[in-house]
Formats: structure tokens, sequence, C-alpha cells
């Protein structure tokens, strides 16, 4: 009989033999997380280069080095160095970009379109202007060619659907034009849809809001509901037939700035299967520095009162309160709870980055220029998340939505385009 507890001599040797070979070692946050990005390197869904062009340069390119905006910065006229350039583009790890080509609220009616075809311009001429590093796109398939031969492709997503003047026939020239997003709406309600920071005064779309919505889908053109309120959100939901993106949004849930996406909508963004793309600004990231935002309109809106008919001395006054009580900017930490509460919410599959760098006056430290996209990577790392997931939040995600966008509008070739009437 033989004892329980005797190995056998084939068992005995394979034993040994496990217990000899190495330990498989074990790969650090930092391994971890720049394995990912040069695997999937980021794809980011909001970047504003081309509004700061329009700021700081009045659109003249002639004299700009795109290839290191470090120097940028004019405090006589207010503006901070620039947090793009190509040089930390690449440090970053970026491999595509949808550059914003935002149109203020402030532009309505033909001025508006005038505008629109004026970013449009812009950023095109400044994609020119680097061939060997950047690539103008139109589709998901030219970004992962222009990754084959290491250039990072460059789409352009309308921020403002004013821009189209309630008008299908225009919306459809901006997508002959490039426009490979619209953000519904900006900081003002539009005639067809509703802001998330303006009052409401349709209860969401409007009938030609709801065709505006069925005409970009048919066309490949994706529907992004940053900005929008929840209402407008859940009506988009409603009528979607491909995936949705929110291009620079966070989680209300996180902090309920009304600029983030509320649970309500982060389920049905599930269900339709598309993205939010998180924003680094910090009054959308946490909550203390949204209101720090509202601390701080009271005391303008104060001092102002005080210093009536002197705006001079409400000025310095108000510097000197924002010197003594800077806003509070948080830390990649709190970036990656942004992502972390989506995930946990609706899968890793639905989430991705939309830094909004160039458009914010204010960064969170640690993610002050797109060079710093590592940073949060290593973070998630941290936390457990691994290699397969971080590839999905760089930009696997966002090729998945893309490509569903562009399936939907193939299945549609045959199919009529939606149509308004012109109103003059």
């Amino acid at each position: 009989m033989r004892h329980p507890f005797l190995l056998t001599g084939t068992i005995a040797a394979t034993f040994l033999l496990a217990t000899s070979l190495p330990a498989k070692p074990v790969r650090t946050p930092e391994q971890i997380a720049m394995a990912a990005l040069a695997a999937a390197p980021v794809f980011d869904g909001h970047n504003d280069v081309p509004d700061a062009l329009r700021d700081r340069r009045k659109n003249l390119l002639n004299g700009f080095d795109f290839a290191d905006t470090t120097n940028t910065a004019d405090p006589a006229k207010g503006f901070a160095a620039m947090h793009t350039d190509i040089k930390r583009l690449r440090a970053g790890k970026v491999g595509a970009q949808f550059w914003s080509v935002y149109v203020s609220a402030s532009h309505q009616g033909s001025a508006a379109v005038q505008v629109q075809l004026e970013q449009f311009d812009v950023a095109k001429r400044l994609i020119a202007r680097y061939p060997s590093e950047l690539q103008f796109c139109l589709d998901s398939a030219c970004i992962e060619a222009a990754s084959k031969k290491g250039k990072i492709g460059s789409m352009l997503g309308m921020e403002g659907g004013h821009a189209i003047g309630g008008s299908l026939a225009v919306l459809r020239q901006f997508y002959a034009l490039g426009a490979r997003y619209m953000t519904l709406t900006h900081s003002k309600n539009n005639t067809w849809a509703d802001s998330a920071t303006d009052a409401p005064v349709h209860g969401g779309l409007t009938p030609l809001g709801v065709d505006v919505v069925r005409e970009m889908q048919r066309l490949g053109m994706l529907v992004d509901i940053s900005h929008v309120s929840e209402e407008t959100m859940l009506d988009v939901f409603a009528v979607a037939k491909a995936p949705v993106i929110a291009s620079h949004s966070n989680a209300f849930g996180v902090n309920p700035h009304p600029r983030n996406v509320p649970d309500t909508a982060l389920d049905a963004l599930k269900a339709n299967g598309g993205i939010v793309m998180v924003n680094f600004y910090p009054p959308f990231v946490l909550d203390a520095a949204r209101l720090w935002l509202a601390n701080k309109d009271a005391e303008e809106a104060r001092l102002k009162r005080i210093h009536l008919g002197r705006p001079d001395r409400a000025k310095t006054a108000l510097e000197a309160w924002v010197k003594a009580s800077p806003m509070p900017t948080g830390s990649v930490r709190d970036v990656a709870d942004q992502i972390d509460y989506i995930a946990k919410r609706i899968g890793v599959d639905h989430v991705g980055l939309g830094g909004d760098f160039d458009g914010i006056d204010v960064a969170i430290p640690g993610l002050e220029s797109v060079a710093d996209y590592p940073a949060l990577f290593i973070e998630l790392a941290r936390r457990g998340w691994s290699q397969q997931d971080l590839e999905k939040l760089s930009s696997r995600n966002m090729m998945r939505v893309l490509k569903g966008a562009e399936a939907y509008a193939a299945s549609q070739r045959e199919s009529l385009p939606f149509e308004n009437p012109v109103s003059f």
C-alpha cells in the first residue's frame, strides 16, 4: 500500500521543475501603463488649439511654431503658455486627436456660420503645415493608417450646434468639410436643443433637433452630448441608432456640475454603446472647485456693488480675493476617481479621454499639458487597471465607437437626407 502523502516520481519531478523555474516578473504600474500606451496611443476627444489660435493670433499662422509652444505666454494679454504642441503630444503618447472647431454662443445666425468656416480653415491649415507629424483624417481607416506611419491622426469636431444656423443643409456641408462630430449645444440653448447651462426652453430636443440627430447619424457624424441638458441627452438616446459620445465631460455622480453626465444618461449611454471622454477642468472634476467658482461669482457681484462706478477697484479687490483664496485644483487622483466611477457604473468599454487642453484656464496639477497623459495611466495601473483595460481607455473604445458610427452610416446609404425648409 502506497502512503497517501508520498508523491510519485512523475509528480515529484513536475513539482521540483515548477518550483525551480524563475517566477514571472511582476510588472510595475509604470511598465503596465507605458505598455498600454505603446500598444494603443491616446485618442483624445477634445482639444481647443484652433480656438486658442483665434484668441491669441486672430488665426494668423505665419510665425507660429507648433513644434514647441512652451514660450507662448503673454502676461500682458492674460495668456498663459499653451498646453499643446507636437513635442508634448509625442511625450504624452497621443496617437490621434479630435481638434475642436469651436464657435462661441455669442455668435449667432450667419455670423456663427462664418466663424465656423474660419475655424475649419485654421485647423486644416495648421495640420497641413506639419505633414510629417499630423495627418488630416475623415474616417477610422485613416486614423489607423496614420498610426502605422507614425503620424497623429487629426479629426475635426464642431463644438456648438448653433453654428449650423438651424439648417440641415449647412450641417451636411460641414460634414463634407470634415466635421466628424458635433456638440449639439454650447453654453446657451439653440433653437432646437437645450444646454446644460441655460434655463430650459424646449424640454430637450425639438422636432428639428430630433432630425439633426438623425441626419448626423445618417451621415456618420458622431453626436456629442457634452454641454447639453439631461433632458436633451435622454432625447438623443431615445432616437439614436449609432453610438453617441460625450467628448469632454465627467460624472455628475462624482461632482454635480451641470456640465457633467448624470447617472440616468450614463445608463442610457451604456445601452447605446457610446463613450464618455473624461475632462480635466478642475470645476468639472471636483466639487470643491465647482463651489469655489460659485463663491467667486458671488464675491465678484458683491465687490462690483461695493465699488459701484469704480470697476478698477472692484477688479483689484477680486484679484486680491483670488490670490488669498485660490481655486482648489485637485490632483491626478481626482481625475482617476472620475474614470473609476464611470467604469464601475457602466463598464470600462464606455470611458475615454477628452482633456480639453487649450480650452481651460486652470489645469489639474500633474495634468498640465498634453505631455502628461502617462501620469494618469500610471495612477490607474496602481489601482489595478489591466493593460487591456487601459488600452480601451486610451483609444480602443473611441475607435470602436467611430467604426460603429461609420457602419451605421454605411447601412443608410440608400436612405434620403432629412430636410428642413430654408428660413429666408
